[in-house]
């Protein structure tokens, strides 16, 4: 099967599992079913994911234990692929993988696109009147809703991240700091302006997408509160 073939079997199948949904709990929702199923479905996959996200926290909280022996190793090789080399090294050693970091975003970037597609031809239904298939100047009021808490979400994921940037170690010489430092700080400044994307999605999709994102967002804000209260952080190893 071809990539494409694949794709488009992933789309079908996610279509009729929130079809299916919708089915289900349409006897008491009436109208709002297929959008319940849409927030459901979100949820579901979101959940499944949870281990990635997991890894993801313990991996940046490893790399925080590390920032001592990883400035010794600044002080120590002077030539950046040698400081590259045993970085890398030390991070292998301590179970910190190169790509840990981003394994969420690198998963959940093929599940937007399979549920954009969904959400371009979603089960009939509707929010308040608002069908599923309307673009912002056709639902104002139930888009507004969802404008506010979306923009809610990135402004408190952006401060976030502000705070994630301002807890990098930082070099004096930039060209001299450590690839994992590096990506690092590159990372959180991404991520101090990637959720303000998702409002202008959340503004641009229809309503179904619009939906989708939101619940994505809200359930990725409330994993990030949760997580990394249960997370232990790891404690440095005698060297």
């Amino acid at each position: 099967m071809s990539v494409t073939g694949l794709f488009h079997a992933v789309v079908d199948a996610a279509h009729t599992a929130i079809t299916g949904l919708a089915t289900h709990l349409e006897p008491p929702a009436g109208t709002l079913a297929a959008a319940l199923a849409i927030v459901v479905f979100t949820l579901l996959v979101r959940a499944a994911l949870t281990p990635l996200t997991y890894l993801q926290i313990r991996t940046e909280r490893r790399r925080a234990v590390l920032a001592p022996e990883v400035e010794k190793l600044r002080k120590k090789h002077k030539d950046p692929v040698e400081l590259a080399t045993a970085t890398l090294a030390l991070q292998r050693e301590h179970g910190i993988g190169p790509f840990a970091g981003i394994l969420p975003a690198l998963v959940q970037a093929p599940f937007f696109m399979v549920m954009y597609r969904v959400a371009l031809d979603p089960p009939p239904g509707a929010i308040a009147g608002v069908p599923l298939t309307a673009h912002l100047s056709a639902g104002l009021p139930v888009f507004a809703v969802l404008l506010a808490i979306s923009t809610a979400l990135a402004w408190w994921s952006s401060r976030r991240a502000v705070t994630q940037l301002s807890a990098v170690p930082q070099s004096a010489d930039p060209q001299s700091a450590d690839p994992s430092q590096q990506a690092a700080a590159v990372t959180a400044k991404m991520l101090k302006y990637l959720p303000w994307l998702s409002v202008l999605a959340v503004a641009w999709l229809p309503l179904a997408g619009a939906l989708y994102l939101v619940t994505s967002s809200a359930w990725t804000a409330a994993e990030q509160l949760v997580r990394r209260r249960l997370v232990p952080t790891p404690t440095p190893t005698a060297r």
